[in-house]
């Protein structure tokens, strides 16, 4: 089981097409706080039938597409 499991049926479940999420959101679904370890984790999310797009440290979000 992934640390992200929550923040990957959060993202399942949304019912959109795509979608940014801040850090700090990420961090309320998921429970834990986004680290470098999410670059390694991000691969999980094509499971789910999703792909995360743009992490922008910039301003802190993390795109995700649904994968057709």
């Amino acid at each position: 089981m992934s640390k992200y499991n929550a923040l990957w049926e959060y993202v399942q479940k949304s019912g959109k097409e795509s979608f940014h999420l801040t850090f700090e959101e990420i961090q309320e679904v998921a429970g834990i706080p986004i680290d470098h370890s999410f670059l390694k984790y991000k691969k999980e999310l094509a499971e789910y039938g999703w792909q995360v797009g743009k992490i922008s440290m910039k301003e802190q979000t993390v795109s995700f597409h649904k994968v057709d």
